[in-house]
């Protein structure tokens, strides 16, 4: 069997859309959905349930990215765990058949798809999108430990496939607002084993960000850092500062090549305030907890330290 898991605040329409496309999908395996649902007040749970789901509910306060998907993980029966998010939905009906494949080689330890943009995505969010999930898929390990780096650790829980008995052997961290899935990545790479990026299994996902919030979700994603995509070596460190300098020159050679040269005052701006709240979330440990709990898209998460 496998189990789709999906945390829910107030899902709305793009729920809805979410286990449509999820009921649409070719598969022989059995499949059941389990819904976690986080205080919802526009009815989620009950539209959730008229779909077929089972659904578990929280209070609100109790949501946390990794606490919250293990939940889901021990309510599953499945053999199989496949994490998505409400305001994601797959682009084919063979999404699952091509996700949960790679994992019939017992070394995969999980396998994450393809993001690709809503139509009404901004420009910078189409090229940040195809720039960590383009077209190509990949097979990510680790041979030198201090060579790790953000592209051996990218993985995602917006479109992801893990056993449930490599889940309960690793289970989610969750003791951090962010990253529960690179942090994740990270610890099952380092015990040897391997994790897929399967491109032809997509789903539809992203978000239109405002400067505000581009910087607060970049401050969290900076201060997981350490257990994520930089570890403690300064080699890390050094690629992840490397990429920043590639991906800014790229997306500004991408705007203009595509005819939206007006979008480049504004994604300066914006790629301004995601590095800035990379690089504060990277140094979080020299600021007040208060300050990080204001800075945070997720303050329930600063209730103890990083």
């Amino acid at each position: 069997m496998i189990s789709i898991l999906i945390p829910v605040k107030d899902g709305g329409s793009d729920l809805v859309r979410c286990l449509e496309a999820i009921a649409r999908q070719r598969v022989d395996d059995e499949v059941e959905v389990v819904v976690v649902d986080s205080g919802s007040s526009d009815g989620s749970p009950d539209r959730a349930r008229a779909l077929g789901a089972r659904v578990h509910e929280i209070a609100a306060y109790e949501f946390n990215h990794g606490r919250t998907r293990n939940l889901a993980a021990e309510l599953a029966r499945g053999d199989v765990l496949v994490f998505t998010t409400q305001d994601a939905y797959a682009a084919d009906e063979r999404w699952l058949e091509r996700l949960v494949a790679p994992l019939a080689d017992p070394q995969v330890a999980g396998v994450y798809g393809r993001q690709l943009p809503h139509e009404d995505a901004r420009p910078p969010e189409r090229y940040f999108l195809d720039f960590l999930y383009g077209p190509n898929g990949r097979v990510q390990q680790v041979l030198d430990p201090s060579r790790l780096t953000y592209e051996h650790t990218l993985f995602s829980n917006v479109n992801s496939a893990i056993p449930q008995r490599i889940w309960r052997e690793f289970p989610f961290a969750e003791d951090l607002p962010m990253s529960e899935d690179q942090e994740w990545s990270r610890r099952v790479l380092l015990a040897g084993k391997t994790i897929v990026y399967e491109a032809r299994a997509a789903v539809y996902h992203s978000h239109r960000y405002s400067i505000a919030g581009a910087f607060r979700r970049f401050f969290d994603s900076g201060a997981t850092a350490s257990r994520t995509y930089v570890g403690a070596t300064r080699s890390s460190a050094r690629a992840l500062d490397r990429a920043a300098v590639v991906y800014a020159r790229g997306e500004l050679a991408w705007l203009w090549r595509t005819g939206r040269r007006r979008w480049i005052p504004y994604a300066a701006v914006y790629e301004t305030a995601k590095l800035l709240g990379l690089q504060l979330g990277r140094r979080h440990e020299r600021l007040p907890l208060a300050l990080k709990r204001r800075l945070s898209t997720v303050p329930s998460a600063w209730s103890n330290d990083l």
